[in-house]
């Protein structure tokens, strides 16, 4: 217990502002990406999925279990769940059927939502009223958006058209 006191101290003191400030560094890695500003790795314009993307849903199913995760364009896996979790699997009457995919993605929606993502790119091609389907449609259903924005690009001179800025409020 003392030590959580200490550490919930610190980190008050880490975030006081200090008088005169005139800005606040913001150290979170993914900022530039929820600001829609980040660079995003566009890949080859040959390549069929294309790489355009800062998360992106990846669905794996096997004979027994169900997995699914997010990943991110340079580090890798940021959030998974999977029906192999002892959590997850012992409520389940199998693995990988209807009720195992739609419960799947509502445990997955949580934790996507628990990291702060919200939105993310999806390439999966559903079948009609399938399992997969049933997967996206519950995330939706959840909160989460299965597209991601369009990256803010910098205005130039000659633009005919300029976007309005997510940070900025127009009231």
């Amino acid at each position: 217990m003392a030590s959580s006191k200490r550490v919930f101290h610190k980190i008050q003191e880490l975030n006081k502002c200090t008088e005169g400030a005139r800005f606040i560094v913001n150290r979170n890695p993914r900022n530039l990406e929820r600001l829609r500003v980040a660079y995003r790795n566009d890949g080859y314009h040959l390549e069929k999925p294309g790489r355009n993307y800062w998360h992106k849903l990846e669905l794996t199913s096997s004979n027994k279990y169900v997995t699914a995760k997010v990943n991110h364009f340079q580090n890798g896996t940021v959030v998974e769940s999977s029906t192999s979790e002892w959590a997850i699997k012992q409520h389940l009457f199998k693995g990988n059927d209807t009720s195992a995919y739609i419960n799947l993605a509502k445990i997955f929606a949580i934790r996507c939502m628990e990291a702060g993502l919200t939105e993310m790119r999806c390439d999966l091609q559903p079948k009609p009223e399938g399992k997969v389907d049933k997967f996206l449609k519950t995330l939706t259903e959840s909160g989460i958006r299965l597209q991601e924005a369009d990256r803010i690009k910098p205005i130039q001179p000659w633009d005919m058209e300029r976007f309005e800025k997510p940070w900025e409020v127009t009231e």
